[in-house]
């Protein structure tokens, strides 16, 4: 199962705002979108045989828009998510492929700071540790979603970069097949950041995330790297809260010092203990009756990989486990509400001039910021957890 990284929250462009570019970026006629592909790749410097034989076979993919418009696995709650993906299986295959290329994340480690248990995180969710990386012609898929108006600006250089794969020989236009999104590999990437953070980890002189391990774990170091990771600091650390915590101070947009926490009751769970000068925020995925964690300057970068707030903590607590880190402490949090109850809650919020994005059901930033702001507006528990309660008060 494929969970879409970097990608899957940035948001869509505005077809009337695609549409009215000068070029026609987006939409029209099938055959005279490629044809303005074919165009703006030998403006590009391509050679017009090379860019009439990479495009040759290209097609637009209905299914690749089907998925992108049901995403549905982002409305899980974390504790249901991460139980569902992290599995005996996977800690397993992780403690396996951490010893067979244990060679490999050493190197990664000393070269960009990454600790391989969170590169393993990655793998895993977002492959299988490279099993199942997906059949779409990732071709068709980055011409498809380049063709629909919803993000052609992300999508349509994608489509170059793969060109110049293809020119170095790691990148095939009528074989290369990847996840729905147009990602490629183990660990998932785009052409562009496979193009510009790729690493031959196996000395091959190719780039080759499909099929080479090494590759992926080097590669995926690098970025995250780049992505600003802080090497030899801790990113999530599983925490016991006070009943009489300051709610207003807990979330991803209130910082203090790991001591000042310690001061007001917060303390690690087991032998992971952060410095003490560290910034770190409270994390309450689930409110204040649900598991707590701090979570530390590398959490951050995660949203650079993924803007899902579920998969980001899922993988980060997925790292640590990996790490040795105990099973989380669930709590008793309040239910969560059903699909059409969020709806209704975010469409409340709009009205009351909030910016949720797409009333989509599903607890994104912005609506955990205004689920913040209503409840402390309406005197209650500002955890950010949207509960009947709020549901009816609104």
């Amino acid at each position: 199962m494929h969970f879409l990284p970097l990608v899957a929250a940035i948001l869509a462009l505005s077809p009337t705002l695609a549409n009215a570019t000068a070029d026609q970026k987006c939409g029209g006629n099938f055959n005279g979108f490629v044809k303005g592909l074919k165009k703006e790749a030998v403006s590009q410097g391509f050679t017009r045989s090379f860019t009439n034989s990479f495009f040759k076979s290209v097609a637009l993919d209905p299914k690749v828009i089907r998925m992108d418009r049901a995403q549905g696995v982002f409305k899980m709650t974390f504790t249901d998510f991460s139980q569902r993906v992290i599995n005996k299986n996977r800690m397993i295959n992780g403690k396996r492929n951490a010893k067979k290329y244990a060679k490999t994340f050493q190197r990664a480690e000393q070269t960009y700071g990454v600790d391989k248990s969170v590169i393993l995180a990655f793998w895993a969710l977002e492959t299988d540790y490279g099993a199942v990386q997906g059949n779409f012609n990732t071709l068709n898929a980055l011409v498809t979603l380049s063709h629909d108006c919803r993000r052609p600006g992300l999508f349509r250089p994608q489509i170059f970069s793969a060109m110049e794969l293809a020119k170095r020989g790691d990148f095939d236009p009528a074989t290369t097949t990847g996840a729905w999104a147009g990602e490629i590999g183990m660990v998932q990437m785009l052409p562009d950041d496979i193009l510009n953070r790729g690493v031959d980890g196996d000395g091959d002189g190719h780039v080759r995330l499909k099929t080479s391990a090494p590759d992926a774990i080097m590669t995926a170091g690098r970025m995250l790297k780049n992505l600003g990771w802080r090497a030899g600091e801790p990113w999530l650390v599983e925490v016991k809260i006070p009943r009489n915590l300051n709610w207003k101070n807990t979330g991803l947009d209130h910082e203090k010092t790991v001591a000042e926490w310690a001061k007001l009751g917060v303390k690690a769970v087991g032998k992971a203990q952060p410095k003490g000068n560290l910034s770190a925020s409270v994390l309450l995925p689930q409110g204040r009756k649900g598991p707590a964690f701090l979570a530390l300057p590398n959490f951050r970068v995660y949203f650079e990989w993924n803007q899902s707030f579920v998969y980001v903590t899922t993988a980060a607590y997925f790292a640590t486990r990996l790490n040795g880190a105990p099973i989380f402490a669930p709590g008793n949090p309040d239910p969560s509400l059903s699909d059409p109850e969020m709806k209704l809650l975010q469409t409340k919020l709009e009205a009351r001039g909030y910016n949720v994005g797409k009333i989509d059901g599903i607890l994104g930033k912005n609506t955990r910021d205004a689920v913040k702001q209503e409840q402390i507006r309406l005197g209650l528990p500002a955890d950010s957890w949207p509960t009947k309660k709020l549901l009816n008060k609104l």
